[in-house]
């Protein structure tokens, strides 16, 4: 996916672990484990399978999440959905409202969390990456390779953590930030424009003694957010937002908002399974080309001088994901980018 562009059989990946965890009444987190272990194997952060396979394997997949819930709940005329008609419903609010609504009565009757997006183990690499990443540039570090904090510099890393404000966009359940609280921030947001989301946000924030974790209804690309964040976590918002209709719109709506959210300094970390690592490069280097062409045309109509640093550049990923072989090449399922915020 290069620059802005919806690309909903390349959302195939992105389709078939939320397929997992939207369909039934009851669906366990080891169901879930499995749903994302079934991702199509990436090749340098992208997929190695054509076209034409991916597609077959989304369909197959989204199918049977079409089974579990009523297309009427998606105010649809079809009785029976296409792979393409589901993957679009991902883009929509009123599917992660049902879907929501869906966790939010299973939390009630059984205690259960909901869905871990990506899976848990990738939730932990991305906190504990992410951690590493904040205290090197906390001690004015600019790092090529950033692995977890040896055991030595936790009580250090602490003190730099707490002062970190943090901000989930699109925090769904909100235990992404739990796991960040569990590592040392404290200055903790979490923003998802489905009530459903938040209101089990904060009951599992309570239940687990997160209760400082601040959880707001807020739509990232008409954000009321009056404030900006030296941190802000991305983690399958940006997939789920090229998944809408209106897609390749709403992604630049999604980037003008977030380049607001960054404070100057601060770092966006995107993870995503349906952008590779270059593709969330291009995507930002168009975006950041779109601001400075601004700010020319601004400079020559009103006479001031126009700043020419792009709002953001690339400053890490992780690499420490499994890697798969297939067809000689050599990739993740999953790819974790960073950039500074100029």
């Amino acid at each position: 996916m290069t620059g802005i562009r919806l690309q909903q059989e390349e959302s195939a990946d992105l389709t078939q672990i939320r397929a997992a965890g939207t369909g039934g009444d009851l669906v366990s987190d080891d169901d879930r484990s499995v749903a994302a272990d079934s991702w199509s194997i990436k090749s340098d952060y992208g997929s190695t399978l054509d076209d034409d396979q991916r597609h077959a394997d989304a369909a197959e997949a989204l199918s049977a999440a079409a089974n579990c819930r009523a297309a009427s709940d998606y105010s649809s005329d079809k009785e029976e959905l296409d792979a393409e008609g589901v993957a679009s419903m991902l883009g929509l609010q009123s599917y992660w409202d049902a879907a929501y609504a869906d966790e939010l009565a299973n939390f009630h009757e059984h205690g259960h969390t909901g869905e871990v997006w990506f899976g848990a183990d990738v939730m932990d690499v991305i906190a504990s990456w992410t951690k590493g990443l904040c205290f090197e540039i906390s001690q004015g570090c600019i790092p090529d390779h950033v692995d977890d904090i040896k055991s030595e510099t936790v009580e250090e890393s602490d003190k730099y953590l707490s002062s970190w404000s943090v901000l989930d966009i699109g925090t769904g359940n909100g235990l992404l930030l739990h796991e960040l609280a569990k590592l040392g921030f404290s200055d903790l947001t979490g923003v998802d424009y489905s009530e459903g989301a938040i209101n089990l946000a904060r009951r599992l924030a309570d239940r687990d003694g997160f209760s400082n974790i601040n959880l707001l209804v807020d739509d990232v690309l008409e954000t009321k957010l009056n404030r900006q964040f030296q941190l802000v976590m991305d983690k399958g918002t940006l997939d789920a937002i090229g998944l809408h209709p209106d897609g390749a719109i709403k992604r630049i709506m999604y980037w003008e908002s977030v380049s607001k959210l960054v404070a100057v300094g601060g770092i966006l970390v995107i993870t995503s399974c349906n952008n590779t690592k270059d593709e969330l490069l291009q995507e930002v280097e168009n975006f950041n080309q779109r601001r400075i062409d601004v700010s020319l045309e601004s400079e020559s109509m009103k006479g001031h001088e126009a700043s020419r640093d792009p709002p953001f550049r690339y400053l890490n990923h992780v690499r420490t994901y499994p890697t798969f072989i297939y067809g000689g090449s050599v990739g993740s399922r999953v790819a974790t980018v960073a950039f500074l915020r100029n």
